[in-house]
C-alpha cells in the first residue's frame, strides 16, 4: 500500500530552499482525518517550531497555522510525531543555521495521516526572480530544440 497524497505547498518550494526533508505524523481529532480524507486542507502559510512542555521540559514539534477544514478551530496548534533522537537533530541545525520548517505536503500512509517536513532556508525577493528566470530560460531552449 503506497502513499495517498492529501495535499502540497507549492508555495514552499518557491519561498525556501529546502535542504532535507522529515517525514512526521500528525495528531489529529475524528473530525479533522474526516476532514483530510476528504481533502479539506490548506498547508499555504503554516509552519512547524520546537515547543517545550511546562510540566516536563521536553521538547515536542508543533506545526502553527495548518488548516483543516473541520471543528471549531481549523488552524489550531497540532502535535507532530517524531523520534526523540530526530527532535535533537533538528534543535541543533535550527540554532545553527537560521533554518525553518516547512510543511511541504500531507499524505496518507497506511491510513495514518503523515506531514512531510522541509528543513529550508527562505528565499530572498532576488533569488526568486533569478530562479525565474532561469526557469524560463530553459524552458524557451527546450521549445526551440522540439521546434527545429
Amino acid at each position: 500500500m503506497g502513499e495517498f497524497v492529501i495535499a502540497t505547498n507549492k508555495r514552499a518550494y518557491h519561498d525556501y530552499e529546502l535542504l532535507a526533508q522529515y517525514e512526521a505524523g500528525i495528531v489529529l481529532t475524528g473530525n479533522e482525518i474526516k476532514a483530510v480524507r476528504a481533502k479539506k486542507v490548506n498547508l499555504q502559510g503554516s509552519f512547524a517550531r520546537v515547543r517545550y512542555t511546562r510540566d516536563v521540559g521536553e521538547p515536542e514539534l508543533v506545526v502553527f497555522n495548518l488548516h483543516i477544514g473541520a471543528g471549531e478551530i481549523p488552524t489550531r496548534t497540532r502535535k507532530l510525531l517524531l523520534h526523540r533522537g530526530e527532535i535533537q537533530k533538528l534543535i541543533g541545525k535550527l540554532q545553527e543555521k537560521r533554518l525553518t520548517l516547512i510543511p511541504v505536503r500531507l499524505y496518507l500512509k497506511r491510513g495514518r495521516a503523515k506531514l512531510e517536513l522541509g528543513l529550508g532556508r527562505g528565499r530572498k525577493q532576488y533569488e526568486k526572480r533569478e530562479r525565474l528566470k532561469q526557469k524560463h530560460r530553459k524552458r524557451d531552449l527546450e521549445r526551440e530544440l522540439r521546434a527545429s
